[in-house]
């Protein structure tokens, strides 16, 4: 393939930004489009945790008994806005279908592939460029209030150990050894090497992206609202004031790239799993590494001066605004666990994860417009899986082919 093709990128996150550094070092022009620049969405508000071992989807066996239950609780991590259960329920019924162990060892298997090397991804991505210092490898942390709860989450762990990831078991003793600032906290927990964290998720990926301007990139801004089709051939993005010319044309707009899909002819189900996060800027406590709060749902961050505390899913759609009881939840977790906690002030955030049925993304060419590629559909994932995510997109574009069978993350699978 010539290197003068034109590649545009729909969506300036993580795994636009991915694809467009990965892009250019391959010799290729490429154009993003974003519709409020770099990290503008979930790349900017996530937890910040290279979760390389995240591979167990939330859909595991027992999930269609307890989801109720937790639906109707205040003080649980899920959250519905019941005004959108109609539209929802389709998806719904297609993503519980996934809650058998078959499934979540394939899905497993899928996530495995694009993440277990995150951390190491992430710095040959930023290699020689100012976003390097924003990566941090180290542990990962789940804690649990007793052993016994911990057991009871023997499940997710088999699963993790059958695909290879590595665990250590702390006592309460140990884990206060291993970070004073638990100490107390939790009765037992498992610390997972070979992970890692982004110490401001947002100011990192802007840093990439200002090194893929650098480099002779080109940044849009604006919204894009349909794609120009001519004989099964993509010809052009649509925009609200023109149209830009492309060979190739790459959607990684995370939960708004549905609609563009469907355009196209690609109805691939995609819903917003709704995330927050709260932090507390120049707060008292100061974490080794990331934590899990496995009672919870939730993790936490330190980060650059603040600590982030995010989690909690919704689902609500795209067009509602934040709710106002998530974000309580994170303030009462994080005051319950650190009673002492000091800070100046707090940041509230709500981003728009895009998930899939089967919690796995779409990465690939389009069927139906071959010189169209997706990247999305990472759901809380998608700063962990996006560089890889990037790399794979680039090589097929450029007509590498990924050492990996791409079939699990086929768009059009669905």
């Amino acid at each position: 393939m010539g290197k003068s093709h034109h590649t545009v990128i729909v969506g300036g996150g993580i795994v636009g930004v991915s694809t467009a550094l990965w892009l250019q070092r391959a010799g290729m022009k490429v154009t993003l489009v974003d519709r409020k620049g770099f990290a503008a969405g979930t790349s900017y508000g996530n937890a910040g945790v290279l979760a390389a071992s995240a591979v167990v989807p939330v859909t595991v066996p027992g999930l269609l008994k307890k989801a109720p239950g937790m639906l109707l609780n205040p003080n649980e991590p899920l959250f519905l806005k019941w005004s959108y259960l109609p539209k929802l329920l389709p998806f719904l019924m297609r993503y519980l279908s996934y809650a058998n162990a078959k499934d979540v060892h394939r899905i497993g298997k899928g996530l495995t592939e694009i993440m277990y090397d995150t951390v190491e991804q992430h710095m040959a991505l930023a290699k020689g460029t100012p976003a390097e210092k924003f990566i941090k490898a180290g542990d990962y942390l789940h804690a649990y209030d007793s052993k016994y709860d911990f057991e009871k989450d023997s499940f997710s762990w088999e699963q993790r150990r059958k695909l290879g990831f590595e665990d250590h078991e702390l006592d309460e003793a140990a884990l206060a050894d291993y970070d004073p600032e638990l100490a107390g906290k939790f009765g037992y927990a498992v610390r997972c090497p070979n992970h890692g964290q982004i110490t401001d998720p947002g100011e990192y990926v802007t840093a990439l992206g200002n090194e893929f301007l650098k480099n002779g990139g080109e940044l849009l801004i604006g919204t894009v609202t349909g794609i120009e089709v001519a004989n099964g051939t993509a010809r052009a993005i649509e925009m609200e004031n023109g149209t830009l010319d492309a060979d190739h044309i790459v959607i990684t707009s995370g939960a708004w790239s549905g609609t563009l899909c469907e355009k196209l002819g690609s109805k691939i189900p995609l819903e917003a799993e709704r995330g927050y996060h709260v932090e507390f800027v120049n707060a008292n406590v100061n974490l080794r590494s990331n934590v899990m709060v496995s009672s919870k749902k939730f993790a936490m961050n330190s980060m650059d001066g603040r600590l982030r505390c995010a989690g909690i899913v919704e689902f609500g759609g795209l067009e509602a605004g934040p709710s106002k009881a998530p974000v309580e939840l994170l303030k009462r977790n994080a005051h319950e666990l650190f009673p002492d906690l000091k800070y100046d002030s707090t940041n509230e955030w709500l981003g728009h994860r895009p998930s899939t049925p089967d919690s796995l993304p779409a990465i690939g060419a389009l069927k139906n417009v071959s010189n169209v590629w997706t990247g999305f559909g990472h759901q809380h994932l998608g700063l962990t899986g996006g560089p890889k995510t990037g790399r794979w997109l680039a090589q097929m574009i450029t007509g590498e082919k990924p050492n990996v069978d791409m079939t699990p993350y086929d768009p059009d699978r669905f």
